[in-house]
């Protein structure tokens, strides 16, 4: 049964022994632990750009409702 691009479970299950035997379990954890938090890091900043541009949309749409209503006033008078 081929696993992840022809490469079979026994297979990935030598290449997790070899890794784990080159840098050790607790290596792995620091590096997991790293991954995590980048990745954590990256979605808070991502969602910090998002919300930014939002706000941006919603002050222009604020600023062009009041030239609208500044220009019906001074038409009106």
């Amino acid at each position: 049964m081929p696993g992840l691009g022809g490469i079979s479970m026994w297979q990935l299950l030598i290449i997790l022994v070899i890794v784990i035997l080159i840098f050790g379990t607790k290596r792995l954890k620091t590096l997991g632990g790293d991954l995590g938090g980048a990745l954590k890091s990256f979605r808070k900043a991502m969602d910090d750009k998002d919300a930014q541009e939002e706000k941006k949309i919603e002050s222009s749409n604020k600023d062009a409702t009041f030239e609208e209503h500044k220009e019906k006033e001074s038409s009106s008078k």
